[in-house]
């Protein structure tokens, strides 16, 4: 039974972190666009770094890794 909890608890924790992601993605996109309207190239380099880093995480937590 305990093996069914964590199991059923992991799930719930891998679903609310990647909930969360989808969320940061798409924020981050919006913060892209409006560094490329405003054509400001070091905001657009540190805006694809961090979409980079919640690229990767999400194709782990989907296992894609």
């Amino acid at each position: 039974m305990k093996q069914v909890i964590q199991v059923t608890r992991k799930r719930d924790l891998k679903s609310e972190r990647m909930a969360i992601l989808r969320l940061e993605l798409d924020y981050e996109l919006a913060v892209l666009f409006e560094a490329m309207e405003e054509q400001n190239v070091s905001s657009m380099d540190v805006s694809k770094e961090k979409l980079s880093g919640i690229r990767k995480e999400l194709i782990e937590l989907k296992g894609g890794v």
